[in-house]
């Protein structure tokens, strides 16, 4: 096991590349098992969750090689073959398997997904789109099994606005006997890149990005080539990493329609935000005003920027309130940030944010993937050397971000753990 140190206080300047989206590539891999033939995708990030999902396809059946951010993946020979745990548990997009192996075999037994600990995340919807196809779904010690005969088109309606469910059952659609409608769909840009791909493949899609998508089921797909989209959150944390110690970057490789919701979050606070075709210049401001911020679905403020944004904050100069609408719980980030000297508590589904705050170094714990992105940049702020633990959740969503920031002018390395720290880590 490893951790990350930081030594702070170096204001970072230059250019910075975002990699693909993490959002899309877990739906995207998963979405080749629907192919007859081979699918290449282009620009996926090098990041353990791609790495995972490789090895189940790989499990099932599915010839896959990965290099350079380039998968092909050759789904011919791939079979319905029970993924109960192991894999499946380590992260939480797994459960597209589901609705990938349906649509493909019509049936799957899939273990109960993992990921990051953000509270009840469950996958009702999911189920309910699954059973309005016609499946048959139980659970069975502690894995789902799904079951159809056939899968025939239906009219669904999500009773929350779900990205997961949404996917999912575009997923089992695409395949699926007639006409499918999702009303009360998401709408992320992750949605339509796996609709672009799925139409690729020979799908039939509509209204992908808007609430209501039509699906109108084919035979077979076959194989293409893809490029995935930009990560809209990663290009998220770095605009907000430039804004708090940042001294002139450019954010290279962004949708910036991607961010209006950051954007204008971050012109509130005082930031110079400049954005060009497929770039985003960030400089600091002197002083920053205190604002508050609400997550909400999509085109509004996302719940994945909610934790490093709350690190910029610190630095406004009054109070601030952060609510989460989309998961209350989480702010576990929030016990490290005070332990680096931040004034912040937390009120229900609302963290309260004091500042200015003259962080300091400390050893501290990414508790989730966004947590561990929220500490990094807080040791980037601090005074002295912060480290960082619970690698394995920032490494599922960030590639080569050691050496990205280095590019910029940190002082941030991996170190290994002793055998004593590793065990007072897993007593903690």
């Amino acid at each position: 096991m490893e951790k990350l140190k930081i030594a702070g206080g170096h204001p970072l300047k230059g250019t910075i590349k975002v990699s693909g989206a993490k959002n899309s590539a877990v739906a995207l891999i998963p979405a080749t098992i629907l192919a007859e033939t081979p699918v290449t995708i282009e620009g996926l990030p090098d990041i353990s969750d791609v790495h995972t999902l490789k090895a189940l396809l790989e499990e099932i059946g599915g010839n896959v090689s990965f290099d350079n951010g380039e998968m092909t993946v050759d789904p011919s020979q791939m079979i319905s073959m029970p993924l109960p745990n192991g894999r499946v548990k380590k992260l939480r997009a797994s459960y597209y398997l589901m609705g990938a192996m349906l649509g493909r075999f019509k049936k799957a037994v899939i273990g109960l997904p993992g990921g990051c600990h953000l509270g009840p995340r469950p996958i009702d919807q999911h189920i309910k789109g699954f059973e309005a196809l016609g499946a048959k779904i139980t659970n069975e010690q502690g894995a789902i099994y799904l079951r159809a005969d056939e899968l025939r088109g239906a009219r669904i309606y999500l009773d929350v606005v779900s990205v997961g469910a949404t996917i999912n059952i575009m997923l089992a659609a695409v395949r699926a006997k007639g006409r499918t409608i999702i009303e009360n769909a998401a709408k992320e840009p992750e949605i339509i890149d796996v609709a672009t791909l799925l139409t690729n493949m020979g799908a039939k899609i509509k209204g992908a990005g808007t609430d209501v998508i039509r699906i109108d089921g084919v035979d077979t797909l076959q194989g293409c080539q893809h490029t995935i989209i930009p990560d809209r959150i990663e290009a998220g944390t770095f605009m907000i990493l430039a804004a708090a110690v940042g001294d002139g970057v450019l954010i290279d490789n962004v949708i910036p329609h991607h961010l209006e919701s950051l954007i204008a979050k971050l012109r509130e606070m005082g930031v110079r935000v400049v954005t060009r075709d497929d770039q985003v210049y960030i400089e600091r401001s002197k002083e920053y005003k205190p604002i508050d911020v609400k997550t909400l679905v999509y085109p509004g403020f996302p719940t994945d920027l909610q934790q490093p944004f709350t690190v910029l904050l610190t630095q406004a100069v009054g109070t601030s309130i952060v609510t989460d609408t989309i998961y209350p719980a989480r702010f576990k980030h929030i016990d490290e940030l005070r332990r680096m000297n931040a004034n912040i508590k937390v009120e229900g589904s609302s963290a309260i944010v004091n500042s200015p705050s003259l962080l300091q170094g400390a050893k501290v714990k990414a508790t989730d993937l966004r947590a561990g992105a929220a500490l990094v940049i807080a040791g980037l702020l601090a005074e002295g050397i912060t480290e960082i633990t619970g690698l394995e959740h920032i490494d599922r969503g960030y590639s080569d971000l050691v050496e990205k920031l280095n590019g910029l002018g940190a002082t941030i390395w991996r170190e290994k753990m002793s055998t004593t720290e590793m065990e007072q880590l897993k007593n903690s």
